[in-house]
């Protein structure tokens, strides 16, 4: 069904919502009920799960009350429908009330599929799928979003995003509503993506680098999976790691006794982090360093040379700088 449906398209109709993508389930949801509230302001909306329903209980949310006639009614987890209320259920969904939108949420999963085959066969059922969306397939909701908003992006800019925001969809709509607002009716690109977002998946990577340096392997390795599942490019990676190590050179090279301030304009980092390179440098050597940046060096080649396997090449890439810290 459309993404912003009329009250035509719902009032009277049942509005079947399936799949495990519940971000998407529940705007669906959303859209109805904006569509019934455009038609009237003072229709009154009703919920309940699946569990709880009876033949008695959906007439008395779906009746008119007397303050208005029109209704949204939401049923959820339809898969944990009674057996002894389908027939009833089944009987109201293929005539349903000219003034209730009816919408019905299923999770996706096998159960209550025999539900769904009956209802699928209903002309007053309109089915609205919410399958979950594959990493592949992140750039292309990112560019339906922003065209949804009457904007186009660049495929590289759809692809810088998601990596800087990563997968969850409802920061991916919010980002997209907040370029699109920002540059109405502009061309996306990915120096005007960077502008906004540009720095998070760089700090994701980061916080894998501060925590391989300072030896600590297990959380280092998760937050490197953790990065990686939410799409931060390796070679993001890899690049907070050589400008780790290069920070940590910069300090063992500095004067004794220099102020935090000048530091940090030396190492080319914020003042808050001069104490986390301070801290690092008192495990490392001149010689680890230098095995660290050949480590680091081999990993960015390997992944920009298309690594069979990226993420083992990062999860090797932080064992050994962890290692070679401890190694003093």
């Amino acid at each position: 069904m459309a993404r912003t449906p009329t009250a035509a398209q719902v009032l009277g109709h049942v509005v079947l919502v399936t799949g495990k993508e519940e971000y998407l389930s529940a705007r669906t949801v959303a859209s109805v009920r904006d569509a019934v509230r455009a038609h009237d302001a003072e229709a009154e909306l009703a919920e309940s799960t699946a569990a709880d329903l009876t033949l008695a209980s959906l007439g008395e949310m779906s009746a008119p009350s007397l303050f208005s006639s029109i209704r949204c009614v939401v049923v959820r987890a339809l898969e944990d429908l009674p057996d002894e209320s389908v027939d009833g259920f089944l009987a109201y969904c293929a005539a349903p009330a000219d003034d209730v939108a009816l919408v019905l949420v299923h999770s996706g999963g096998a159960k209550g599929s025999g539900v769904l085959t009956k209802l699928r066969k209903l002309p007053a059922v309109t089915e609205a799928k919410s399958e979950e969306v594959r990493a592949s397939e992140m750039p292309s909701f990112v560019t339906a979003e922003v065209a949804s908003h009457g904007s186009r992006i660049d495929s590289d800019a759809a692809a810088f995003l998601v990596q800087a925001v990563g997968s969850d969809l409802r920061s991916l709509a919010a980002a997209a509503d907040q370029l699109t607002n920002d540059y109405p009716g502009e061309q996306l690109s990915v120096e005007k993506v960077q502008r906004y977002f540009g720095g998070r998946a760089e700090a994701k990577s980061f916080t894998v680098a501060d925590a391989a340096f300072s030896g600590k392997r297990a959380l280092a390795l998760e937050e490197l999976r953790w990065a990686l599942d939410t799409g931060t490019a390796g070679v993001l990676v890899t690049s907070a790691m050589a400008a780790s190590a290069r920070s940590l050179a910069r300090f063992l090279g500095s004067p004794r006794g220099a102020r935090d301030g000048d530091l940090a304009r030396e190492l080319g980092v914020p003042p808050w982090k001069v104490r986390t390179v301070r801290d690092q440098s008192r495990a490392w050597t001149p010689e680890g360093i230098a095995a660290a940046v050949r480590a680091v060096a081999k990993a960015d080649a390997d992944i920009k040379g298309q690594a069979h396997d990226a993420s083992y090449t990062l999860e090797r890439l932080v064992l050994t700088v962890a290692g070679l810290r401890d190694s003093r």
